[in-house]
């Protein structure tokens, strides 16, 4: 097997925090390590290091030595965030959190953050770009906003989108862009489960002819609906659409990227099973 790919170390500082809504907050960082990268993505992400409780080291100013060894029982975990924004000739960038009370690292640490708070990460990654002169279809809950939101700031001119957020009540709106030849519609949980009524609207929106191209991204058990409705019942080509899990209930995210393999391969041998392919 070969060895892991090692990831470059990058650090950043926390320059200001607002809320958008009573779930959603916003962090705007600086890193220098962001300057002259090239970024072309609405997807990118980075992934956030934060050292478990009690760890006995000072954070992130040993961040490179504790990461030289990952097998030891205090390594620092990691949790992915979408850039809502980026700018790489000031290396400033915005990442948006959902705050669940105590729960979670992330989103307790991105609520008591401080102007001047410093923080490691990996990354930036990201794949993909809304194509010029498609139709976007674009969903997804919370988590899958920023980077709906980034796509929707980068159409190209004569693309054309349809987006769908879905929030915990209309009550929970907060700031998205609009652009001239894009909708937006605001789809609201109420108690339902998770990713249940965004997955409805979806499969109740009839796109315009011609070329359309999918973005889709959320909880797991919605991504499963959706890429069965689009792939199977749609016959979509999947060089068409990026759809993807970011989390799944009653997961970690440690536990959830260490299934996640297995659950998208289950789910392509069902897809490739139903079409015959």
């Amino acid at each position: 097997m070969a060895p892991a790919k090692k990831r470059t170390l990058r650090h950043g500082t926390v320059t200001s925090r607002r809320w958008l809504s009573d779930e959603l907050i916003r962090l705007t960082v600086t890193s220098s390590d962001l300057i002259g990268l090239d970024l072309p993505y609405t997807d990118h992400y980075i992934k956030l290091l934060f050292p478990p409780a009690g760890a006995e080291y000072a954070w992130p100013d040993d961040a490179a030595e504790v990461l030289e060894d990952r097998t030891r029982p205090d390594a620092p975990v990691t949790r992915t965030y979408t850039l809502r924004r980026v700018d790489t000739e000031t290396g400033e960038a915005e990442i948006d959190f959902v705050i669940h009370g105590e729960e979670g690292l992330a989103g307790p640490w991105a609520r008591d953050a401080e102007e001047g708070d410093r923080f490691a990460f990996f990354g930036p990654g990201g794949a993909w770009a809304p194509p010029a002169g498609a139709h976007i279809v674009l969903a997804g809950d919370e988590s899958a906003a920023p980077a709906i939101a980034a796509a929707l700031d980068a159409l190209p001119a004569g693309t054309s989108a349809t987006a769908f957020i879905e929030i915990a009540h209309q009550r929970a709106r907060f700031e998205m862009p609009e652009p001239e030849d894009a909708t937006l519609h605001w789809v609201a949980r109420d108690g339902a489960t998770p990713g249940t009524a965004l997955a409805a609207a979806v499969r109740d929106f009839t796109p315009p002819a011609g070329e359309v191209a999918y973005f889709i991204h959320g909880v797991a058990e919605m991504i499963k609906d959706l890429r069965r409705f689009i792939f199977v019942e749609r016959g979509v080509e999947k060089s068409a659409a990026s759809i993807s899990g970011y989390w799944r209930l009653g997961m970690t995210e440690d536990e959830w990227q260490s299934s996640k393999r297995e659950f998208v391969a289950e789910m392509e041998a069902s897809e490739q099973a139903a079409t015959g392919s």
